[in-house]
């Protein structure tokens, strides 16, 4: 692992961003030494406020971001606006479709959605919000039942803590699955890894 190029992730951050939508994937792949560089990412400049009032620096705005190679949208209330925010929407449609691999957890899949990469694909997303989330995609092949989804280059998650199993599966692609058996044991985290786990689905009606 040590002798493979460092992978760039690339997190967008936005007033009212979920704080676990990002940490939760951050303590995965940041356990990773020498194999992924992690820059914090928005639009302007200084600190961006989660929803849960924890306040993040920003390393890079999207004018000088530098290459990614991943790209992690959370969700968070703070997706309301941001779907309506073409400076956003904009940027994340030209990294999104050049990076390889475009994450979302929870309701930044609407973010991703808006963008019209995934119009084809299969998706999913927090399943209290999944009709408003789905309304941002109508070309979108929904998956009302799942813990995440990948197809192709993109992968979406359910809800908040599902960032983490989505994370856990990325990095069992990209590095193996005994570096993601290692790190899930180091954070003693109990990792799904079955994509179709969801009970959620059914607790909200979905299915």
């Amino acid at each position: 692992m040590s002798e493979e190029r460092a992978r760039t992730l690339g997190v967008v951050l936005f007033p009212g961003f979920e704080t676990l939508d990002v940490f939760g994937p951050v303590e995965m792949f940041g356990s990773l030494p020498g194999a992924v560089e992690i820059r914090m990412v928005a639009e302007r400049p200084g600190v961006v406020q989660s929803a849960q009032g924890v306040a993040v620096h920003v390393d890079h705005v999207f004018a000088d971001c530098p290459r990614l190679d991943l790209l992690l949208v959370p969700g968070g209330f703070g997706t309301r606006a941001e779907a309506d925010n073409t400076a956003l929407i904009g940027w994340l449609t030209e990294r999104a479709a050049a990076a390889e691999r475009a994450m979302t957890v929870c309701t930044g899949t609407a973010l991703l959605a808006r963008t019209g990469l995934l119009d084809g694909r299969r998706a999913t997303t927090n399943k209290m919000f999944f009709d408003w989330v789905a309304s941002h995609g109508p070309r979108v092949e929904w998956v009302k039942q799942a813990r995440w989804v990948a197809d192709g280059r993109f992968v979406t998650s359910s809800g908040v803590s599902a960032g983490m199993d989505m994370a856990l599966a990325v990095i069992a692609e990209l590095w193996g699955q005994p570096l993601a058996e290692r790190v899930a044991l180091a954070t003693e985290y109990e990792w799904h890894r079955d994509a179709g786990w969801d009970p959620f689905a059914r607790a909200h009606g979905l299915v």
